[in-house]
């Protein structure tokens, strides 16, 4: 019984020690430190004395009996009973963790003893065969020997003879170079024929003096004509520029002096680009490209040179752009040919970076679009002046139609003219293009610009076309009459209302459409204020027609004025004869206002209205209905002379005050009765430096009368007119010498004779 309860602990001892081994290997802890454990274990370690017994287990100096002696102090039976369950349940978890592991390395273990059979079978015979292989290598070095031996008096004279057998074959080449080279210069392999005279050109330098003194003469004079070949390739136009530059190249081996051939090829090229044309090609642009890069490696030295002919080059080619922009071009024209040289500058840019090409392009861009806009804005102005010129230098030869066709077309060609401008400047600022995003904010400022100058010029043409200066007054009534004479007065009429058609339609459309298309800008400075101010254009073109209008008047007034005067001092009239029919300066009055009621219906807008003022103001008192006038004829002369006087100054005291000048407007109505009040006031004028006699006096007051009938059709402004005819008349009264006027039924007689024959001669018409 004792024995078997001796032989149990044993056993369980046994299988505790190997238990532990396992989990050494699984934690990777030192057996041999285990070992050693295992094997005295009656030697505890300082660690094992130092801590704790139940925090020992999985140390290596773990003491069992230890352990359980501490639990079993420490613990009652059911901890006991937890420890044991769960201690249980631990071996159990390394048990089945310890067969993973093995089971998992199972082929690696099997593998490797697999290749250990392997390396013991091959290795069987390996010894034997490494003896085999040195007694051979021994024989060899022992043969090797022997032929060295044999052989060592005659390599030197072996070597020898090589020696000597490649100095024949050099002189056998330099015998054979003139018949060589002769062939490659057949072949054109001038490469060929440079690289084979480099190579002898050492023994040349040695023996040319002596041995090979032909051979040397006859290969320079084939390298003289290589050399002829090459220049002259390099100087062909038909040559594409890699075959010039290797020439250059293969000149140079041949220490030929390039430094000549340098200046000769710029100049050359320089000509080549002064011949190209105004719109080269892709394919040229991309030769010269090609040829910069060439000249640059072949000649380093010549960039500076280089640069100046790019310049010069885009220079060319922009004056020619420049030339073009004389005669009117489309902005899209314009465009493609800029686009083109800014594409040509960026690709030689990438040559020669130092030219600056893409700035100078910039640049000179900037200055032709804006020469652009300029010139096309004084296009647009001599445009206007020709229509204006041709139309109303032949209006005489015009109908009324065709005169109105004529404002028409002055008033399209402003208006649809700055459309036009505006549409071709807008395809400026449309590109997606580099150069034009650059240059955007400048263009809208150019244009707006444009326009406020373009309106200002075109005001100071319109008061050079119509003769007079910028600084005219409005009241000044002073005109040359020379000038008078060679202006033609629709012109004036016309440059007055075509003012009012800038100021009233085509300014408000313009900025209408600026602000829609060209808005922003700002590129100039701000102390220069807005580029275009409608409101002071708008200004200018109403004081400007005003001025028009205003010297048209004067020019018809003072042209009836200077026939009127020159008709009054042509006859004496303090020997007049008695009136019998209306005077001749009379029907001359009438043509001439009848020219200027055409002129001004056919550009002014209105109609004549037909409007009676009463005759019950003092200024339109007749004559033949003044019973006061006819009580006067039955007197003397002498009193009926000096009643008469006395009669017109106390009528002026008693008359209504009449406003005869009233403010110009631009009707019809307006400027005919401004100008037939002018021509009757100075009629006056020329009446009061005349002196008359009673016939002369009754002659004028004939007159009167009947202008009185006749220019009621063109006026409004009835009471007005019959005023200045009755001032006319006095005028005459003042100035007479007998003033006894006519008798009321010997007056209408004659009125009533004139016009009957105005009426004949307007049927026989």
């Amino acid at each position: 019984m004792a024995t078997t309860v001796g032989a149990a602990p044993t056993a369980l001892d046994e299988k505790a020690r190997r238990t532990r081994d396992l989990l050494a290997s699984f934690y990777n802890t030192d057996s041999a430190a285990a070992g050693a454990t295992a094997a005295s274990p009656a030697r505890p370690s300082p660690t094992a004395a130092t801590a704790s017994p139940l925090e020992s287990i999985n140390s290596t100096s773990f003491n069992p009996d230890v352990y359980m002696d501490v639990l079993v102090q420490q613990s009652n039976l059911e901890a006991l009973l937890q420890r044991h369950v769960k201690m249980a349940a631990e071996i159990k978890n390394l048990d089945t963790d310890l067969q993973m592991l093995v089971y998992e390395n199972y082929n690696k273990f099997i593998s490797a003893t697999d290749t250990i059979k392997r390396m013991k079978t091959n290795i069987a015979g390996m010894e034997t065969n490494m003896e085999q292989l040195l007694s051979k290598i021994t024989s060899v070095q022992s043969r090797s020997d022997t032929v060295n031996t044999s052989l060592f008096n005659k390599r030197e004279n072996i070597e020898k003879l090589h020696r000597t057998r490649n100095l024949l074959r050099k002189v056998q080449f330099i015998y054979d170079l003139p018949t060589r080279l002769n062939k490659c210069i057949k072949a054109e392999a001038y490469a060929d024929a440079v690289r084979f005279f480099t190579g002898a050109k050492p023994i040349f330098e040695a023996y040319g003096d002596t041995s090979f003194q032909d051979c040397k003469k006859a290969s320079e004079e084939a390298m003289d004509l290589v050399i002829q070949q090459l220049q002259a390739k390099l100087y062909s136009d038909s040559e594409p520029i890699e075959a010039r530059a290797e020439a250059v190249v293969l000149l140079k081996q041949l220490n030929f002096p390039v430094d000549n051939l340098k200046s000769n090829l710029l100049e050359k090229l320089e000509d080549c680009l002064l011949n190209l044309q105004t719109e080269p090609t892709q394919a040229s642009v991309g030769d010269i490209s090609k040829t910069f890069r060439a000249y640059l490696i072949i000649f380093p030295d010549s960039e500076s040179r280089l640069i100046e002919l790019a310049h010069a080059l885009f220079t060319n080619r922009y004056e020619t752009v420049r030339e073009a922009l004389k005669e009117r071009i489309p902005s899209t024209d314009l465009l493609a040919m800029l686009r083109g040289l800014w594409e040509d500058a960026t690709a030689i840019d990438e040559v020669i970076s130092e030219a600056a090409l893409p700035a100078f392009s910039l640049e000179t861009t900037r200055d032709i679009i804006k020469q652009h806009i300029a010139t096309a804005f004084l296009h647009l102005q001599t445009e206007i002046s020709d229509v204006l010129v041709t139309h109303s230098t032949s209006n005489e030869k015009l109908e009324e139609s065709q005169l109105q066709t004529a404002m028409e077309k002055s008033k399209i060609k402003v208006s649809q003219g700055c459309i036009d401008l505006l549409q071709e400047f807008r395809h400026l600022i449309d590109g997606n293009t580099e150069l034009l995003v650059k240059l955007k904010d400048l263009i809208i400022d150019w244009v707006q610009e444009g326009f406020q100058d373009f309106f200002q010029k075109l005001d100071g043409h319109f008061h050079l076309l119509s003769g007079r200066s910028t600084g005219f007054s409005q009241e000044s009534s002073t005109v040359d009459f020379v000038q008078i004479d060679k202006v033609p007065t629709v012109l004036v009429l016309m440059l007055a209302q075509l003012c009012v058609f800038i100021e009233q339609t085509t300014i408000p459309k313009v900025t209408e459409d600026l602000a829609d298309s060209f808005s922003g800008g700002g590129a100039r400075s701000s102390e220069y204020g807005p580029p275009f101010v409608p409101g002071e254009i708008c200004r200018l073109y109403r004081s400007s027609g005003e001025k028009f209008l205003q010297h048209y008047i004067n020019i018809k007034t003072q042209k009836i004025s200077k026939l009127l005067n020159k008709r009054f001092s042509t006859p004496v009239w303090l020997k007049h004869k008695e009136p019998r029919e209306v005077n001749m300066f009379v029907d001359l009055l009438l043509l001439e206002f009848n020219g200027v009621v055409s002129e001004v219906k056919q550009i002014l807008p209105g109609l004549i209205r037909r409007h009676r003022h009463s005759d019950s103001t003092g200024s339109t008192t007749s004559s033949r209905s003044n019973p006061m006038r006819e009580d006067m004829l039955n007197r003397s002369n002498t009193n009926r002379s000096r009643s008469q006087f006395l009669e017109n100054h106390l009528a002026k005291l008693f008359e209504q005050k009449m406003e005869i000048f009233t403010k110009l407007e631009y009707t019809q109505e307006s400027v005919i009765s401004t100008v037939l009040k002018l021509c009757l006031k100075s009629l006056q004028e020329i009446v009061r430096l005349q002196t008359f006699n009673r016939s002369g006096f009754q002659q004028i007051q004939l007159d009167m009368e009947f202008l009185k009938s006749s220019l009621k059709e063109f006026i409004d402004d009835e009471a007005a007119i019959s005023f200045l005819l009755k001032e006319v008349n006095n005028a005459a009264h003042e100035r007479c010498l007998d003033p006894i006027p006519l008798e009321a039924p010997i007056l209408d007689k004659l009125i009533n004779a004139k016009l009957a024959k105005i009426k004949e001669q307007s049927a026989n018409m």
